[in-house]
């Protein structure tokens, strides 16, 4: 009987500590700051290799928060969905994209149209988000001269419509 005891301590033991490594795998393996968003979707960009999870964004304070490693997504209107992301990690091949790259988002395919590098202040985010008849994506990320704070002086704005 004191045998039996014994075994049944040392598989609670070894359970206690698969549990605590397991805990420890999942979230030391996780980037900081993507444990604070919800996923909502992904991304694919197969020209630059992006593969990515989407996070959904509000405005809080009126602002955007971009995520730190994944992107961040915000929709105004149905048709028109804003996805940011920093030039630093996740879109920092965003610039190599080219008229007519497919991107993949919510299982979509879309196809870019347009591409500019626009001053930041110059940026009318409701003309940007504004609604649109065809299924829009406009994925944004720093660009220009970097100002030391996550920010800089311009902005990379790609348009993509799904087909």
């Amino acid at each position: 009987m004191e045998l039996r005891k014994h075994f049944n301590l040392q598989y609670v033991f070894v359970g206690l500590y698969i549990l605590f490594f397991c805990a420890y795998v999942v979230v030391g393996l996780n980037p900081a700051g993507a444990l604070d968003y919800v996923i909502s979707s992904d991304l694919k960009i197969p020209s630059i290799g992006l593969k990515t999870d989407v996070a959904a964004l509000s405005i809080e304070d009126g602002n955007l928060n971009t995520p730190d490693t994944i992107v961040g997504s915000y929709s105004r209107f149905k048709n028109t969905t804003l996805l940011i992301g920093h030039s630093t990690t996740v879109f920092r091949h965003l610039d190599n994209l080219q008229i007519g790259d497919e991107i993949v988002y919510n299982n979509s395919s879309y196809y870019i149209v347009s591409r500019r590098i626009q001053e930041k202040t110059d940026i009318s985010m409701a003309k940007l988000l504004k609604e649109s008849y065809a299924d829009t994506l406009v994925l944004m990320t720093c660009a220009g001269e970097l100002l030391g704070n996550g920010d800089a002086t311009h902005r990379l704005i790609v348009t993509a419509i799904r087909y």
